[in-house]
């Protein structure tokens, strides 16, 4: 199952990250996971959030610009060699990551965003392989 990632692209310079936050603290939305990448003269911002609709239209109205994103909440069960394996699943079927990043909650496994070049796929292949992922329902209560 998918959930909604917002993609936010922010001028790099001090204080921007810190006005989007602003933004969001204002309008009531929880971050539960956070990424940056920068470059130069600009920052991707990636977020999960408790409402990601919300969220981008606050932010689009704040004049940031920003999108929504289908990625997978993946949930990592806290042994050795887990991640790896779930990864070595999608490799097998031929599929990409484009990008990874942690998300905490407070659950008994740790959990992972992940874009891939195939979703719908990725999804079918994970539950396949017993390994659960997390809902936007699942997200919205956190």
């Amino acid at each position: 199952m998918t959930v909604k990632q917002v993609s936010v692209f922010i001028e790099n310079r001090q204080g921007r990250l810190g006005e989007v936050l602003q933004v969001l603290k204002d309008n009531n939305v929880n971050i539960l996971s956070i990424s940056l990448a920068d470059t130069t003269e600009y920052g991707l911002l990636r977020l999960i959030v408790n409402s990601p609709e919300k969220a981008r239209d606050v932010l689009l109205a704040s004049g940031f610009s920003s999108m929504l994103t289908e990625v997978l909440i993946i949930k990592v069960p806290h042994v050795s060699g887990a991640l790896q394996n779930i990864l070595d699943l999608l490799a097998k079927a031929n599929i990409s990551i484009e990008y990874m990043y942690g998300l905490s909650v407070e659950t008994k496994d740790a959990s992972i965003v992940v874009k891939t070049n195939e979703l719908k796929r990725a999804c079918e292949i994970l539950d396949k392989g017993h390994i659960e992922t997390m809902s936007p329902q699942e997200i919205a209560i956190l």
